[in-house]
Formats: structure tokens, sequence, C-alpha cells
């Protein structure tokens, strides 16, 4: 072999290799002190404020009359609950696509008896109240026609008076005794009771927090204070956070069909906006397969001015 030949190359020591002072700890202590400080600042500007949940105590301590009337609706069966249907009773069939029942197939998976299960099985649990016991004890002994009636007119009543003030209302046999039921049921509301009596109810847990929530949207109350942040179903609610904070400006497309027609006015909007997300999910998906649709990129270039420098150089 010749000295020109191509000899072997060397792998350089990483010893010989500068090095230079490193200190790994500082590094990460300033990191995590900057993320933190930018943290708090873009969450304190930007964040949406942590609300206090509305509890049933809350409820009762501020909006009594709405408890009364609820609770009276809650007897009479007129609450949203009492009518929903499936999955909480057989009440109403539920939202359907055309011929297809959507709820009515999903069934009664939480069976929910808006009277005895909001009402008179957290009034039952009550020791100690004589004229409590003997309420429901006329009540369970009635019955179902009769405690329509009286429940019905009690609530009326109620209607009827100023601000729907129980104070207002002229006693009458024919209330039966909803008056006594409606007026401990706003003590037990009051006493903070009602959280633990449904939220125990029919979980091994005592977790469950339907019945509770049931019992709180059946009233005026919830949707008052929604309304007052923005978060009503025609305030774009679902994309909203409270006040003026920023919400999910990716749902726009999903809540913008309930603001117009046919949706807005329609029984069946959830069922149909849902339907109709699908088809336009899927339309997206198969973009790529849809002829006429998927030629738009070259009829419409607009990618070409987004990557112009790299068109540059293929032309």
């Amino acid at each position: 072999m010749t000295a020109t030949t191509t000899r072997r190359r060397r792998t350089p020591d990483a010893h010989t290799f500068p090095t230079r002072p490193y200190d790994l700890v500082k590094e990460f202590v300033v990191a995590l002190i900057v993320v933190a400080v930018l943290t708090t600042v873009l969450a304190a500007v930007f964040s949406s404020p942590d609300e206090k949940s509305i509890t049933l105590s809350d409820w009762a301590k501020k909006a009594p009359n709405d408890v009364v009337a609820t609770a009276a609706g809650e007897l009479a069966g007129t609450t949203t609950s009492a009518g929903y249907g499936p999955p909480y009773n057989n009440a109403a069939t539920g939202q359907a696509l055309g011929p297809i029942a959507l709820q009515k197939w999903a069934g009664v998976r939480i069976p929910v008896d808006s009277a005895q299960d909001l009402v008179i099985t957290p009034l039952r649990a009550v020791e100690g109240d004589a004229a409590l016991a003997g309420a429901v004890s006329t009540w369970s002994s009635a019955a179902g026609d009769q405690q329509t009636k009286w429940a019905t007119a009690y609530a009326n009543a109620l209607t009827a008076a100023p601000d729907g003030n129980p104070a207002a209302v002229k006693p009458s046999a024919g209330f039966g005794p909803v008056p006594v039921l409606a007026a401990k049921f706003l003590q037990l509301a009051r006493a903070g009771g009602l959280e633990g009596a449904l939220d125990a109810s029919g979980n091994f847990y005592k977790g469950d927090a339907t019945r509770g929530l049931l019992l709180l949207s059946d009233g005026a109350y919830l949707e008052d204070q929604a309304r007052a942040r923005n978060l009503g179903g025609d305030q774009w609610g679902m994309m909203n956070e409270t006040g003026n904070y920023p919400g999910q400006p990716w749902m726009w497309l999903y809540t913008f069909w309930y603001q117009v027609k046919p949706f807005s006015t329609s029984d069946n909007a959830d069922a149909q906006v849902w339907a109709l997300m699908m088809v336009l999910t899927l339309g997206l998906i198969l973009v790529p397969f849809i002829p006429g649709v998927r030629s738009i990129p070259r009829w419409v270039p607009v990618h070409r001015l987004i990557w112009r420098n790299y068109y540059r150089h293929q032309t």
C-alpha cells in the first residue's frame, strides 16, 4: 500500500473536547420559576373564575319562594323532571329523529319518581317532627288523583300570589297536606339536609348527585343564575364561560345551530343538532373521496399562497 492510501480516521477521544461548567439544578429551578410566574400571570388574565358551586342550601336561603313552588310542582307532577321521559321515567317519549325515538330506545336507566324521590322520601327521613309525620302520612295514604288535586291547587295558588310568596296564600282545605310538606321541605333545604338525603339515595358510595341536580334544575333559580352569567342556551352558553371570560370557541359550530330555526324552536333540537353534526363530521372525513369537493384546493389554491416559498422552488 502506498502512502497516499486513505487511512482510517480515528474517533476523537471525548475527553479531549472543550468543556465548561454547567449547573443543571440551577437551570431547572430558574425554568420552574419562570414557568410558574408565566402560568400565574396568564391564568389571572385569561382564565375563567372558579365560581362557587350552587348548593340546595344556598338555593333555599336565596330563593325560598322558588323552593316551595318547586316542591309543590314536584308533588303535582308538573316539573321538567316529572315529565322528562327516559332515562328517568316513562312520562314522555322524549326526543326523536323522525320515527327513531332515541330516548325511548335507551330506556329508563335511572328511575326517578319526582314526587316520591325528590320530596317525600327526604321528608320521611326527618325525625321528631309530629306535624311533618302527620302530613307525610296523610299524603301517602291518599289516592294518586287526590294527591295531584291537592298539589296542583297549591301550586296554582302560589303562582297567583305576589312573588310566589307562600305567606300570601290563604289556607284552604283543598290544599291538603301540601303546604305543610312544602314548608318543611324548605326548612330541610335551609338546614343543608337535602344534599345528604338526595345524593345518598340509590348509590353505594353516597355521591350520586343526579337527584339533587334534577331538583335544582326544576326550579327557576339555577336558570336565572346561568342567564345572569350569559350561560343560557340562547346566549351561546355552550361555548361561554362566566362573565366575559373566554370559553371554548371551537364549540361555536355546534352551538350555532341552536340559535337558528328550525332548531331554535324545536322540541327535538338536541337530537337534530347531534345528527346534523354527525353528518357534517362524516362529510369532513370523506372529503378526499367526494368528487368535486376534493378538487376545491386545486380550483382555489389558497395553500399555494401559504406555502409560496416551497412552490417557488418547485416550479
